[in-house]
């Protein structure tokens, strides 16, 4: 999401950078640039005008500090207006009354609510360790319920499993239960249609009055653009909503929805959904956000990521092994693809670094993340002795890795060799291998670097 926007961004504020100061002639040309990039990017109308106004009235008015140059003063206002558009602040969610704390769920069908309650349910039984119980007030779209039970079950946590078609009656005996055994929180999933309807609305009106939850979240597809914006409206108008979840915001979305749904609505963005599985979940955090869409990368969400997704035994048994000069194996190499996989790839990793934005397309085509697929089941593919001793792999012993693993012995070579080069690596860094190639590299190392 945003790689459009960003990249157009991004060439705006290069021509600045080759300017000597901001003059109206600049700023003019640099706010129609991005006017329209804010308009590829399906930016609601309203939100362009105001953004793209704001920004040129802070331009104009700007005082030019010595130390910065014109291209660092519009990054400044740019970055300052879209933190104002998207939400300056997190906005975590408020379960600060007598349990149940009631969550409803509200959108478009198609937008991702059922998954999202799934998301949202383990969210809090795992990082914030609440006691969580999911219902679903969807009658009409079949097997509705039946998924939201399938979900509950995998991720461990309650599922109402009520009769009837009443949608607030269910709502309602679900809050009653939730009571009876001390749930923390309860969250209730309701039906969608295609398009904005007065009895959808009129439904969600009397569940609303009949659970009175502490969140109302409108759920909407990144993708949908200025639909979104057109559907948070109406929305709005009818439920006191308190926030709004961002589904589907790892794929190619423009970024319209984000940067429209907050000016539309007057809610903050809670949450990212970032792909089908139910760990994928994301707190929204506008500055990180908006890091990204200039080029600044996103390093705090990676090290989160790191944090929460590395296995930090198997890190601590491999650093200790390294410094033992044990030596590095292909069970260690398929540990760390492992693992870097599960923080969402190199792809994922790449967009959160500083000024990968900057990267040629051929380059970030190399950090494939379908290779790393192919290489874990290349590793998968070979016997624990093959893994632990590398060097006996012949030819024949190649040939059925890659016959067993679907891919070609060109690919079993290619990893082999990588493998080679890591343990290189490895191996120079035990035994205080490390300090001697900084040593090495003393006098070539930009001044100041690595001390302190």
């Amino acid at each position: 999401m945003f790689e459009a926007l960003s990249d157009r961004l991004a060439r705006t504020l290069a021509v600045l950078r080759g300017s000597g100061r901001l003059t109206e002639s600049n700023i003019r040309d640099a706010v129609r640039d991005v006017r329209m990039a804010l308009l590829e990017a399906d930016v609601a109308l309203p939100v362009v005008k105001a953004f793209t106004e704001q920004v040129r009235a802070r331009a104009l008015g700007a005082e030019i500090l010595k130390s910065l140059t014109p291209g660092q003063v519009f990054i400044k206002i740019v970055h300052d207006e879209l933190l104002a558009v998207m939400g300056s602040d997190d906005a975590p969610l408020n379960l600060s009354t007598r349990p149940p704390a009631v969550i409803l769920l509200t959108g478009l069908q198609g937008a991702g609510k059922t998954t999202t309650a799934a998301k949202l349910a383990r969210y809090l039984h795992e990082r914030l360790d609440k006691k969580v119980a999911l219902v679903s007030a969807d009658v009409y779209r079949p097997a509705a319920r039946e998924q939201l039970q399938k979900l509950a079950g995998e991720i461990g946590v309650e599922y109402f499993s009520l009769a009837g078609d009443a949608p607030v009656q269910i709502a309602q005996a679900a809050l009653e239960d939730a009571r009876k055994h001390f749930f923390d929180v309860l969250i209730v999933d309701t039906a969608g249609r295609l398009h904005v309807d007065e009895e959808m609305m009129r439904e969600a009106q009397h569940i609303h009055a009949a659970v009175s939850p502490v969140e109302t979240l409108f759920v909407v597809d990144a993708m949908a653009g200025q639909d979104a914006a057109n559907a948070a409206a109406a929305f709005g108008k009818v439920l006191p909503l308190t926030g709004v979840v961002l589904t589907k915001a790892d794929g190619d979305a423009r970024g319209g929805a984000a940067l429209s749904v907050k000016h539309v609505t007057g809610s903050p963005i809670k949450f990212l959904g970032m792909g089908e599985k139910t760990t994928a979940l994301e707190l929204f955090h506008p500055d990180r956000l908006v890091s990204r869409i200039l080029g600044m990368g996103d390093v705090l969400s990676l090290v989160e990521e790191a944090r929460q997704n590395v296995d930090h035994d198997k890190a601590e048994k491999l650093a200790h092994k390294i410094k033992k000069g044990k030596g590095f194996d292909l069970e260690d190499f398929r540990d760390q693809l492992q693992q870097m996989q599960a923080m969402g790839g190199l792809s994922a990793m790449l967009d959160k670094l500083p000024g990968a934005g900057r990267i040629p397309q051929q380059a970030k085509a190399q950090f494939n993340d379908r290779d790393v697929r192919c290489q874990i089941a290349i590793i998968n593919s070979m016997t624990p002795k093959e893994r632990r001793r590398p060097e006996i792999l012949n030819g024949s012993r190649r040939r059925r890795i890659a016959l067993g693993s679907g891919t070609q012995v060109q690919e079993v070579n290619r990893l082999l060799k990588q493998f080679e080069q890591l343990s290189r690596v490895m191996k120079q860094m035990a035994g205080g291998g490390m300090v001697r190639m900084m040593r090495g590299l003393k006098g070539r190392l930009p001044p100041g670097f690595g001390s302190g």
